[in-house]
């Protein structure tokens, strides 16, 4: 049922772009995406990314209960043709800008098509919408394969996100994603760039790019800006009271560093890229999301002086052995220094960090 209110509310052109619906980042873009200044339609990435990935974990689940209940085959098709449908229009339809190698949202108003060019983590999310299907699960369920097969035959956006990108390590394997080998490798370039997304502790939500860039948008006489703030918020969107223009945020850095490793495990070791992107140093997706998970972890550690990044310039607990190991987990952290910043108990997500630190040590 919510997977249908999505479909049905939040694509008004029935094009297979969502306008949102409220998504948690807040002050993210230039102005309130949820109550635009002027009259038009803000087609997003992350939104549509959102319902991509949506699409994927319905396909996921309906592929296990059709274990039990083979009626579920139906609904596998039905998930998969979605996505094929989404991550073709996200690619076909403007978000993506082969110039800048990114995704973008795009307002249309008054009949103009408007890229907002901010480089954040909106036009990163399409990263996130991956899966594979393996040759069990296709043996186990012929009725959906041959569905599967017939689609991606006959409709062109079926053959532009299945199995685009060739492994002779998982010959019979299939891949589903929005973004293909060339574009993975173009955004992670950004995204693994010391000036751009990767921080010392982590993904930023903005790229430092916009500290001496910032973005100003001009829209029939309606100015808003956008620019770098890794601490706390200044702008006065949401009442100011959370941050997406600078900090890591643990949920999006999760998210990413997981999908890099599925990624990962269909491109195989033969697939490196820069990290950080200009050191020389090429590795693996695996040993990237490694990398994240470190820095992360990295956070809450003491350093050589005995100090932990979260509390930053807190001297009662950087000093006192009283609070030094009491770790709170913040709602989300500084882009450059990651001094817990937000509410101090968001256990929700910020205690994922429990689970990359077991990752780490069953690795």
């Amino acid at each position: 049922m919510n997977f249908t209110w999505w479909v049905n509310r939040k694509d008004s052109a029935g094009n297979n772009l969502f306008e949102g619906g409220f998504l948690g980042l807040d002050n993210i873009g230039p102005f309130d995406r949820s109550s635009l200044p002027v009259r038009g339609v803000l087609e997003q990435s992350d939104g549509t990314a959102w319902m991509a990935m949506y699409c994927q974990n319905m396909l996921e689940l309906a592929l296990i209960l059709a274990e039990h209940d083979v009626t579920y085959e139906d609904l596998a098709t039905k998930f998969f043709e979605h996505f094929a449908l989404i991550a073709s229009a996200i690619n076909d339809q403007g978000l993506w800008d082969e110039q800048d190698g990114f995704y973008y949202d795009v307002l249309h108003t008054d009949g103009t098509d408007f890229p907002l060019r901010a480089r954040s983590i909106v036009g990163l999310l399409p990263v996130a919408a991956v899966t594979t299907l393996g040759p069990r699960t296709m043996a186990r369920l012929p009725d959906f394969m041959t569905r599967l097969q017939w689609f991606t035959t006959n409709r062109r956006e079926a053959r532009n996100v299945v199995q685009h990108t060739e492994s002779p390590m998982h010959a019979g394997w299939r891949m589903l994603s929005i973004v293909d080998e060339q574009r993975l490798r173009r955004m992670l370039a950004p995204m693994l760039d010391p000036h751009e997304f990767l921080s010392e502790h982590g993904l930023r939500a903005i790229s430092r790019h916009h500290a001496e860039h910032p973005l100003h948008v001009d829209l029939n006489g309606v100015t808003a800006t956008l620019d770098y703030e890794p601490g706390e918020s200044t702008s006065g969107l949401f009442g100011g009271n959370s941050n997406w223009r600078g900090p890591i945020w643990f949920p999006i850095n999760y998210l990413l560093l997981e999908v890099l490793r599925i990624y990962h495990r269909y491109l195989g070791h033969a697939f490196r890229v820069e990290c950080p992107t200009g050191s020389g140093n090429a590795i693996d997706l695996a040993a990237v999301a490694d990398e994240l998970a470190s820095r992360l972890i990295g956070i809450f550690c003491r350093r050589e002086d005995g100090s932990r990044p979260v509390f930053g310039s807190y001297h009662l607990f950087q000093d006192d052995p009283a609070w030094n190991g009491l770790i709170p987990f913040h709602e989300y952290f500084h882009g450059d220094t990651g001094a817990g910043l937000g509410a101090s108990h968001q256990t929700g997500w910020t205690g994922l960090v429990a689970d990359l630190i077991i990752r780490r040590r069953r690795g």
